[in-house]
């Protein structure tokens, strides 16, 4: 499967639009962009996204909290979750891979080569 929708919730406009240029310009992927949590569970049903990327540090509901309502949805229980952090500590990693992430990209990330690690972390997870 090719990899085509993403979906980026993420609380800092600026983080945002960085994602929405390095995934849909340089990446060529259909992005929907959430600034929070609530906001993301509302819509995701419609978007259908192959990918979820989560930031962690959200107010009201963190990428954590996020993660367990979206599998508590039937149609999101084996979509494959990205937690992009500025925590990267080893234990902090461990604890969101342990928590049901796929892989953890820590900011600041490389807009320019973002694109390529999500399509590596895709393989990985197909192969």
């Amino acid at each position: 499967m090719t990899l085509k929708r993403i979906a980026c919730v993420e609380d800092d406009p600026d983080i945002r639009m960085i994602l929405n240029m390095s995934l849909s310009e340089i990446g060529g992927f259909s992005v929907q962009l959430y600034e929070d949590g609530p906001t993301a569970l509302a819509r995701l049903g419609q978007d259908e996204p192959q990918l979820i990327m989560l930031d962690m540090m959200m107010p009201g509901m963190n990428g954590l909290e996020v993660l367990a309502a979206l599998r508590q949805k039937p149609e999101f229980m084996n979509t494959p979750v990205i937690f992009m952090t500025a925590k990267a500590q080893s234990h902090e990693l461990d604890a969101y891979i342990s928590a049901g992430a796929q892989s953890v990209i820590v900011k600041p990330f490389d807009p320019m080569t973002l694109p390529e690690s999500l399509l590596k972390i895709w393989e990985d997870l197909d192969g």
